[in-house]
This record gives C-alpha cells, structure tokens and sequence, in this order.
C-alpha cells in the first residue's frame, strides 16, 4: 500500500518540467559521466605536473597555472590543503587519515596550530573528494582511507581487500 507523502513525492515529480522525459535523464546521466572522466583526467595532469616540479623544481611553471603549485598561501592555513594533496599524490595507494596526518607533521609544521590535527587532515580529504579530486574508500577492516584521482588504470572498487 502507497503512502500519501508518497504519492505527493510521484505527483510533483512528474509536474517538473524534463523530470520524466528519457532523452533528459540520458543526457544528464551522459553529461555525469563526461564530469566523471574529466575529473580523472584532471588528476592525472596535477600528478604528472607534481613530478616534473619535484623533479625540475617549481621554475618551469608558467604563470598561467592555478594557485595549486604556487608557494604563496590562498587563504586558510597556509600550505594545509596542498600539503594533504601531495601526500595523497605522492602515495599512489589509498591512505588512511592517519597516515596522511603523520606525513604531513614528518614534512611541514603546517598542523601544529591545529586542535586536533586529525580531524582537520580529514575535513580536507572529505573536501578533496567534494572536488572530485580524491576518492574515499573503505578498507577490508572497515576503516576509510582516500586515494588521488587520476585516469590511469581502472578506477578501484568501493572496498579494499
């Protein structure tokens, strides 16, 4: 038996203009998934230029690039969000907050200011996957760890084993 909330919910659906017409929802779905890939992509380009920079330092950036590589602070804690997005770069397998938490602190004092140094390191990294530029997984033993997005290979299951 169908509720009445849920009967209202199908009725005003159907009132939204496109809401049942197949030829929107294929093109939404489709404009999802060229989101998606270029999400991917993206990844893969701030990776291959995060090596070029480590490996021929930060002088053969154009000024044309975003702020992602600049040395200069964009707001915030300086340096705080870039430094988690290196690390999760530089890994190339997921990581738990933890462990992007304690390499961070090895590298930079940019957490020492912080209350609770974990719970920002995981703000950031639920942040990084709102921007499509990290995934949150979950591990065999039900903890999340989050991994750099990039369009190399396959894209990893929800879950680690």
């Amino acid at each position: 038996m169908e509720s009445a909330a849920a009967r209202k919910n199908e009725t005003e659906s159907k009132d939204l203009p496109g809401r049942g017409d197949l030829n929107v929802q294929i093109v939404v779905k489709t404009a999802e998934e060229e989101l998606r890939l270029l999400m991917k992509r993206i990844g893969t380009i701030k990776q291959t230029i995060f090596g070029l920079v480590k490996l021929f330092g930060p002088g053969i950036l154009s000024e044309e690039l975003p702020e992602f590589f600049a040395s200069q602070p964009t707001g915030g804690q300086p340096g705080f969000t870039r430094a988690c997005r290196m690390v999760l770069m530089e890994a190339g397998v997921p990581l738990a907050a933890r462990e992007v938490c304690d390499q961070i602190q090895q590298r930079t004092p940019v957490l020492r200011h912080h209350k609770d140094p974990l719970a920002s390191v995981t703000t950031v990294l639920n942040r990084l996957v709102d921007y499509g530029e990290a995934r949150s997984l979950v591990r065999e033993n039900g903890r999340r760890a989050w991994q750099w997005v990039s369009d190399q290979g396959e894209s990893p299951p929800s879950h680690l084993e």
